[in-house]
This record gives structure tokens, sequence and C-alpha cells, in this order.
């Protein structure tokens, strides 16, 4: 028996064209995840799948917008670890009270400098040993205020809530794609996945 073995991960899919690769990534890790579109999950789906962690994908779509894509309230009352990825993490804080806006002059598509902010976490272990670390960033809406709880730990140039979390929630945000962005992003899958077992 691997300690990976009963591990069960929900993505949860906004659209993006690249959510099979988050699983993937999870898979190289020898974890289990199952990939759902947004409008699937309901109250009663949360609670018969029962997830040990979430991961909100990216996608097109502009959670401005009115009947944009977006999980049930009660996924955040399950009380497990929460990743939001790209327009998940725009998702995460327009539901629990931060503002995302329009870009303007705030859109970034491809390679990215992340710099550090803040304190320790855990999300980021084996990050910032040489400084800056680059990611892979594929937004034009952007974050213009974290919803309360949260915290700053990392910005880029065109994203000053790059990476942020409630740590006492377990709610993580990350506006790059962690499934695109080489050694780090999978570092980030791992540590979220060891964050919860």
């Amino acid at each position: 028996m691997t300690q990976h073995q009963n591990q069960r991960l929900l993505i949860i899919d906004f659209g993006s064209q690249v959510t099979q690769l988050i699983a993937r990534r999870l898979r190289e890790l020898n974890v289990y995840c199952e990939i759902h579109p947004f409008q699937n999950v309901t109250d009663q789906f949360l609670n018969n799948f029962a997830p040990q962690a979430v991961i909100f994908s990216g996608g097109p779509a502009s959670v401005i917008d009115d009947n944009s894509p977006r999980p049930p309230q009660s996924v955040f009352e399950l009380g497990v670890p929460i990743l939001g990825i790209c327009y998940g993490q725009q998702v995460i804080m327009q539901m629990l009270g931060g503002q995302v806006e329009r870009g303007h002059d705030t859109a970034e598509f491809g390679r990215a400098m992340v710099t550090q902010t803040g304190g320790h976490l855990k999300l980021l272990d084996g990050w910032f040993n040489d400084g800056s670390e680059q990611v892979w960033m594929s937004h034009g809406d952007h974050v213009s205020a974290i919803a309360p709880g949260f915290e700053v730990y990392g910005t880029s140039p065109n994203a000053p809530f790059a990476i942020t979390a409630d740590v006492d929630r377990q709610l993580f945000a990350v506006q790059f794609h962690t499934e695109k962005s080489g050694p780090v992003g999978l570092q980030t899958l791992k540590n979220f996945n060891e964050w919860n077992f």
C-alpha cells in the first residue's frame, strides 16, 4: 500500500484547455484525482464524492460576467484544502469577498517572474532558492483586492496577488498555471497534495 492510495482529489473544470494537464501532473505524483465539469458539481455531488482536496481549474470566462462558471458555495464549507488556479483564483476571490477587474495593461500571457512577499508558506516549499521563480501566466482579468483572511505570498509585474493564501481555512490561490510552470509548478502541486495527507 502506498501513502497515496486512499487520496481523493477533485478537480473542478471551468473550461481550461489544460485541465487534463493538471490531472496528469497529479497522477505523476501518484495522486488519485477526478475531473468534473463545474455544472455537474452540486451540493449533492460534493457530499457523495467526499473529496479530500479540491482544485479549481483555469478557464476562459470572466468572473465579472453574469452567470459566469462557479462552484457551489458549499465547497468552501468542506474543510478540505482548496487550490484555485488562474480563473480558479479569481473565482475564490470573487466568491469570498475580494475583487476582480478587467485587464487594463495587466494582462499576462507566457513566462513571468514571481517574487516572494510575506512569510513562509508550506505551499511554496522548494521555491525562491535563487530569488524569483519563472511561471506561466495566461490571464486578462486580474485580482484587484484579495478576500478577507488572505495574505499575499508572491507577486509578478502584472499580478500583485500572484500567490495568495488563507492558511487557517486551507485556501490557496495562484494566478499562474501550475500545470505549465515546470519544476516549481509541479512542486506546488506536490506541496498542496502533502498539505492534506
